[in-house]
């Protein structure tokens, strides 16, 4: 993998193939909380990001940690530098 990809948790998550609840459920969250950390995963503790790389099976240093909106943002610079 390339170190300038970054993955966002919902990414991650339909990677693995779960859904939002599936994955809740196997983390021991709400899938409430889980769908906010999708939109804004800035405030998630170590302890739950290390058990997500675990189900998702990806390194926590591709995962995007902040808002859905930076990423999309980050994505659409990426586009115009390869342009």
């Amino acid at each position: 993998m390339n170190n300038n990809i970054s993955f966002s948790l919902g990414a991650c998550r339909k990677n693995a193939g779960l859904t939002l609840k599936e994955a809740a459920a196997r983390l021991d969250i709400s899938y409430q909380t889980l769908s906010k950390l999708e939109n804004n995963s800035s405030d998630i503790s170590m302890s739950l990001l290390k058990k997500m790389t675990v189900l998702y099976q990806v390194p926590t240093r591709y995962i995007f940690l902040g808002s859905k909106f930076e990423l999309i943002r980050k994505i659409e610079n990426r586009k115009l530098v390869t342009e």
